[in-house]
């Protein structure tokens, strides 16, 4: 039984201007900023169209939902039962509502799923205006998933994209998102008289005027932040570079190291300190401190200059001579390897390249949230068709590159309701600026993807999945994962949305080696920087790991064993296994010399 609506308590708040006078010159102030906000904002490149822009989405939202009502159409009497739904719900809210007004105790219509952020007020049950509010959103939109979910006639691919449209409409309506029927924004207008949307008015501004392209919303606090001071500030050296990339060598903390030395690869869209934020989270620094002798690549922020560079020149000028480096520095004949995100789909790519070639740098591989095989890669397909890569293609001539805040928002539009909605409400409705965070201020430290090389990446994998089918070549040669029989280390994360771990499954299985297939608790990135909990803490996550061989994920979870804690122990012992004998530490730079401190110069700028 659920528990029934309480009534306003009272000590509930009063609702009032505290200084009318001083309200009516913050809403003149507000009335004249919000008017060159409004200018500015029509008159930015995201207003006018391009790829993933407000405009060019809209457009697309309105063709594909348009589609949907048109299936409904075809079956009047249908659609008018489903209609008749909606208005009974809608009528239920309504009597709901004026129960409580009169003073009865009524149970919910609706209810937001647990853990929904955006109703955790206590007015959005304790008062009926809000209440009001709050359920008849839930009801409309609960009315317009079962309805799409029922829809017949669509294709695969159209039906995800109106559900991904319906996600982004259902997101944006939210009364949590208007002054006007959100209690917390309405509680602070009214206590500061204003002052809050005024505040907001000059954030929202502040945003526009540091954005380029597309509207930046501040994610967190940047100034509390800054690369090289708080964030990737683990020891090292940067001991050899090229145009595209920078190695870094760091400092070892223990007297002795595994002479099988480990090169990391991060993606090139995003830069590679997600690995090394603040200390205590830190994954590079705690891999030092496990006695490995490691190297990370780290790639340029590239402009035009470098828009001729591709996929084949990032797998050879920088995986390749990396390692070539790495090996030169440490006189080891193979070093281990790991690639996260897309820089594991560029260490497959090179993997398999290095098997048809017969050249063998590597002794094993470690994949984080790494996907080969794209059939199931989630909602990021549905930003990648023939129209889409056109229009990008086109920008990206025009430019040479592709501004990182292209790719950021589409991962933000990926989760709008966690990475869009609840910052615009905090910063320009509240007023507040964003609270300081390291991995949020790494995921607006954007970076620019040369032409070539992201062109080359989103139609040969992506949209065509030429790596998985055997199909792909490079340099003429013809690349088969199977070939690969390195050992491989697969790391997914159960909550992925940018690299599924059902795709990641079905990746892992193209290989030719041994593959240990495990499973991390949490998403993308806080799956992967999940470190061991400090003395007396909780383990914030789990992961899962199964010895018996699996043709579908569902089957390898139904025999995988939970452990509570983070992955990142098993994984050394993993890794340690098969990094040789312990020899003296190494000197960062001690044969290759030394260019500059970490975390080097091309981390540092901006995008």
């Amino acid at each position: 039984m659920q528990k029934p609506n309480q009534q306003p308590e009272a000590d509930s708040p009063v609702y009032a201007v505290s200084n009318p006078d001083e309200f009516v010159r913050n809403m003149l102030q507000l009335w004249a900023e919000g008017g060159r906000a409004m200018a500015g904002l029509l008159e930015r490149a995201d207003a006018k169209g391009g790829p993933y822009s407000t405009a060019s989405e809209m457009t697309e939202a309105t063709r594909i939902m348009t589609e949907v009502a048109q299936q409904w159409m075809r079956d009047p009497t249908r659609t008018l039962e489903a209609q008749g739904e909606l208005v009974k719900g809608y009528m239920e809210v309504w009597s709901a509502a004026m129960q409580r007004v009169a003073g009865q105790a009524v149970e919910p219509v609706a209810e937001p799923e647990p853990g929904d952020a955006r109703f955790r007020d206590p007015e959005w049950s304790n008062n009926p205006y809000f209440d009001f509010w709050k359920q008849s959103y839930l009801v409309t939109t609960q009315w317009a998933e079962k309805a799409l979910a029922e829809t017949s006639g669509l294709d695969e691919r159209t039906k995800q994209r109106a559900e991904y449209y319906l996600r982004q409409i259902s997101s944006a309506i939210s009364p949590s998102n208007f002054p006007a029927t959100n209690p917390e924004v309405v509680r602070e207008t009214l206590q500061t008289n204003g002052a809050n949307l005024v505040k907001g008015m000059e954030l929202l501004l502040a945003d526009m005027e540091r954005s380029g392209d597309l509207l930046k919303i501040s994610q967190t606090d940047t100034t509390a932040f800054e690369v090289g001071r708080n964030l990737a500030v683990t020891p090292g050296k940067v001991v050899w570079q090229n145009d595209l990339c920078q190695l870094i060598q760091y400092t070892p903390t223990t007297e002795k190291v595994h002479a099988t030395p480990l090169l990391i690869v991060p993606p090139w869209i995003n830069k590679f300190y997600i690995l090394d934020l603040t200390q205590p989270k830190s994954f590079i620094r705690w891999l030092v401190d496990q006695g490995f002798t490691v190297f990370v690549v780290s790639w340029v922020n590239p402009d035009e200059r470098l828009a001729h560079k591709s996929f084949e020149d990032y797998m050879k000028e920088g995986v390749l001579s990396a390692a070539d480096a790495v090996l030169r520095e440490t006189g080891q004949k193979q070093t281990n390897v790991l690639g996260y995100c897309v820089g594991g789909t560029l260490l497959a790519t090179t993997l398999a390249h290095n098997a048809a070639k017969g050249h063998d740098p590597f002794s094993s591989a470690t994949f984080l949230a790494a996907q080969v095989d794209f059939k199931k890669a989630g909602d990021l397909l549905l930003f990648i068709d023939d129209a889409q890569l056109k229009s990008l293609e086109e920008m990206m001539a025009e430019r040479g590159y592709l501004d990182g805040s292209r790719m950021a928002t589409v991962f933000n539009m990926l989760r709008p309701r966690d990475l869009i909605w609840p910052y615009i409400v905090n910063n320009y409705l509240l007023g507040k600026k964003p609270f300081p965070f390291d991995l949020l201020y790494w995921n607006q430290d954007s970076t620019r993807m040369p032409a070539a090389n992201h062109n080359y990446y989103l139609r040969e994998f992506y949209h065509e999945n030429k790596l998985a089918q055997g199909n792909l070549s490079i340099g003429g040669v013809r690349l088969d994962l199977n070939k690969v029989t390195l050992p491989i280390y697969e790391l997914a994360t159960r909550e992925d949305h940018i690299a599924p771990a059902k795709s990641v499954f079905i990746g892992s299985r193209l290989f030719g080696g041994p593959v240990e297939y495990v499973l991390a608790g949490s998403g993308h990135i806080a799956g992967v920087v999940n470190p061991p909990p400090a003395d007396g803490k909780r383990h914030k996550y789990q992961y899962w790991t199964s010895t018996k061989k699996a043709d579908t994920l569902e089957e390898w979870l139904a025999h995988a064993q939970e452990t509570p804690g983070s992955w990142w122990p098993h994984w050394g012992k993993w890794l340690a296994e098969r990094s040789g004998s312990m020899v003296p530490a190494r000197t960062p730079g001690a044969k290759l010399g030394t260019i500059e401190d970490a975390p080097g110069s091309y981390v540092k700028a901006k995008g």
